[in-house]
């Protein structure tokens, strides 16, 4: 399984945002209980900023394994979601 991991970690960094949402969803169809597979998922949503998308892919994965690193990643998109600047409105 950690070649598909890998393979998918590749296409994310490559921008091949559908082939890498092919096959792992491909993969959660195989293998639904397999936390790694909704965290790179939700990986491939951030790297989208489909922020979300990618908070129910964490959300998955940490219902799975509540030790998956999936627990930060969500933090981390929530917190980019409740950030402003006042700034950067017109006043």
């Amino acid at each position: 399984m950690e070649n598909n991991y890998n393979k998918i970690r590749e296409l994310t960094e490559a921008e091949q945002y559908s082939d890498a949402l092919s096959m792992v969803d491909s993969l959660i169809n195989e293998f639904p209980k397999d936390d790694m597979l909704w965290y790179l998922k939700g990986n491939v949503f951030k790297k989208q900023e489909q922020w979300q998308q990618a908070i129910d892919s964490y959300t998955q994965a940490i219902s799975i394994n509540p030790k998956n690193p999936a627990t930060t990643m969500r933090r981390i998109c929530i917190d980019i979601l409740n950030f402003y600047d006042k700034t950067l409105y017109n006043v």
